[in-house]
Order: C-alpha cells, then structure tokens, then sequence
C-alpha cells in the first residue's frame, strides 16, 4: 500500500493545468488565475485624505502652535481638485485627492472654526492622515499571482484594479458515479434492503466548492457489464471521473474490474489510511479517475485529501496541498499503529476534541465535525494538550 504522501503526489503528478479562458469578474469567483494580475496603475492613484478635516501644506506651519489659516477651497470624493494656496488650508472629506501642493491633513475634531479660519495648536508632521498614492501597489506591481483563487477579497481587488475581465482556468468537468445493489434515490420509495444514496451529493458539494463543475450518473448496480457500460458513457467528455463505492476486492466489488473493461489503467487501488484504504487512481485516455470507497465517512475523507486537490491542481492552483495546521488536542486520541489516522473532530475555544464514533460508515459524525485529526502511522496517539496537525473541513 502507498502512504498518504505517496498516493497525494502520485495523484498530484498527473493533473495537467487545464487551458485558460477569459471571464467577467462576476463569473470570475472560486476560479483560478491563469496569469498574474499586475497594477497598471499606482494604488491608490493618488494621495487622498484618510479623515474629515483640513489640507495644509505642514512646513507652512512649523514650530510651537497655536496655527491659523484661512479656508480656501474644498476637496470632495468624485469631484475635480481645487486648487491650492501656500498658507492657507483647503476643507477635504475622507477619500478625497489633496490637492497639489498640500502635504497633511488636520482631522477636524482637532480644530477651532473661527471667522477668519481654522485654529490649532500642534504641528503637523508631512502626509499625517493621507494615504499616500502607491503605498499599497505601486504601478507594474504583481498584485495577484498566477494560481491565485479568486475570493470575495481578491475579487474585490482585482475589481479596484479596473479589471473587468480576467484569465481564469477552465473549469474541471467532474462525473460522480455511484455503485451498489443497496441504493436508491434519496425521498424515493422504500424497497426492502435498501438505503438511500447519501454520497453523491457530499461530493457534488464538495467538488464544487472547488470549482468544478459536476453531474451525477445515474445509479449502477454491483454488475460489472452494466458498471462497465455506465463508466464507458461517464468517460466521455470528463475531466475526472469519480465512482463511490465497489472500490475494494469483495465478490461484489466491480467497480477495479469494470474500469480496466472499459479500458482504465489503473495507478494504484490501495493507501494506507483509515478510513479509506480502498482508494482507486488511473486514468482513460483524458479522463483521471478516482475511486473512492462507499462508505459515507470514508468517501468523504478520501475525497477531501485526495479529490480536492486534484481539482485545485486541474485549474493551476498554487496552493492545490491540504492545507494542515497546528492545534492542541482537547482530549487524547489513540490508534492502533500501521495507517495513518484521519480522525474526525471538533475545534472548541481554540482546541480540538475528536468527536467519539469514528466508525466510516456514521454520516452523523461527519456531520458534526469541523475538522480532521492527522495522526502519523507509526504513532500510536497523543495525549490531551499535545499539538496536532488539522486540517479544517470547508477549506
């Protein structure tokens, strides 16, 4: 069996980035930038006002105060700049250009109006309360790299940039396919000896959170002639095939057996986690294909360490790894040494406590965690207090 680490850059090794497209930045958000996104201009543009008050030019009044100064002029945001005289201070609002000449702003809670004016009593030291044109971009500056993923806040960017339209990878095309005797659609009429279908849609979700876009096959039986036509018709037009369930070496575990009838080459079909061992990797012609096991807990595990990635990779990401983090343990965890241990837990006033069924195939705990405990193979736990490495679900 591969380790984890194995298995991830094995699986990681194959994503080709897929071609790049140019979208509107309203349809821009959770894709990926295939180019980077350079400045064109200064940000800000130009010295602007950080506060309500006066524009002065500071070495006009140096030394011990009190200061006076007539008004002369008044700046406002998404209005022509006045001009300005030596000596005298310009009224300027909060995110408006000061004008040439000026250098400071006094907030206007620190002055006096008099009839003549405005008085003060302390110095102003050069560009206090201005935000200074350039100091968060300057122009020709990299402002989002290549294989950025565009979130509200970089979205938000790229927008101040005065980009419309952005390079972005093209979306990957994803099948989900689900086997078994057992299953049937989810609402739909009770038969004995079934069990609603659960999984599918925790991977629809879970894909499109990154990026992809997904449909679902229809459902296949534990037969190999009808998995083999089901993932011939799946096969076309995909970028990653995903089948749940039938992943192991059971008499009626088609699925391995099925995938090289419609012509796979398959990679790998077993890692060394828990949950989750029965892990298929190959590929058919264009298409990756990642078979997942049909266990609830297990499915959805797999699919965030392994799936997840391959998808961010697809698009170009430079972030495509898990993305691990260091907590203490809330509470000790154990494990029988041999795989390493994924386990489902909770994040509580900044520790983590795993949550106490870890059976794979309880949808309920997966549903109450927040995040997965990773604990090496060769170790045999850790006791309360200890730091962790979690990787947050969601993310």
């Amino acid at each position: 069996m591969l380790s984890y680490e194995e298995a991830l850059t094995r699986i990681l090794a194959r994503a080709q980035c897929l071609p790049a497209e140019r979208v509107a930045l309203e349809d821009a958000a959770g894709r990926t930038l295939a180019e980077d996104l350079v400045a064109s201009q200064p940000m800000p543009a130009f010295n602007y006002s950080a506060m309500d008050g006066y524009a002065i030019t500071s070495s006009d009044y140096a030394g011990a105060g009190p200061f006076r100064a007539p008004i002369i002029g008044e700046s406002q945001t998404g209005h022509a700049t006045p001009s300005f005289q030596a000596g005298s201070a310009c009224r300027i609002f909060t995110g408006a250009e000061l004008p040439a000449g000026s250098n400071a702003v006094i907030p206007q809670e620190d002055v006096r109006l008099s009839a003549t004016g405005i008085e003060w009593t302390e110095a102003v030291p050069a560009f206090r309360h201005v935000r200074r044109m350039g100091e968060d971009l300057a122009k020709g500056a990299v402002a989002l790299s290549q294989g950025s993923r565009l979130t509200s806040a970089r979205l938000a960017l790229t927008a101040a940039l005065d980009h419309g339209v952005v390079a972005v990878n093209r979306r990957p095309r994803v099948v989900v396919l689900c086997t078994g005797d057992e299953l049937r659609p989810a609402g739909s009429e009770t038969r004995a000896n079934s069990i609603p279908e659960s999984n599918a849609i925790s991977i629809v979700t879970l894909a499109a959170s990154a990026g992809a876009q997904v449909r679902v096959a229809p459902l296949v039986p534990d037969d190999v002639q009808a998995a083999e036509r089901a993932l011939r018709d799946a096969l076309l037009e995909t970028d990653v095939l995903v089948t749940v369930g039938g992943a192991s070496v059971g008499d009626h575990d088609v699925v391995r057996d099925a995938l090289q009838r419609a012509g796979a080459e398959l990679d790998f079909w077993k890692v060394s986690i828990r949950p989750g061992k029965p892990l298929i990797f190959g590929s058919a012609r264009n298409t990756l294909i990642l078979g997942l096991p049909g266990n609830p807990v297990s499915a959805q595990v797999t699919f965030t360490l392994f799936g997840l990635p391959l998808l961010r990779a697809l698009q170009g990401s430079n972030r495509p790894m898990p993305q691990f983090l260091r907590v203490p343990l809330g509470a000790a965890i154990q494990q029988k040494p041999g795989r390493t241990g994924f386990y489902r837990a909770e994040i509580v006033d900044g520790h983590v406590f795993p949550i106490a069924n870890q059976a794979s195939g309880a949808p309920s705990s997966m549903a109450s965690a927040d995040a997965l405990v990773m604990v090496p193979a060769d170790s045999e736990g850790f006791p309360e207090g200890e730091l962790v490495s979690v990787l947050l679900l969601g993310n």
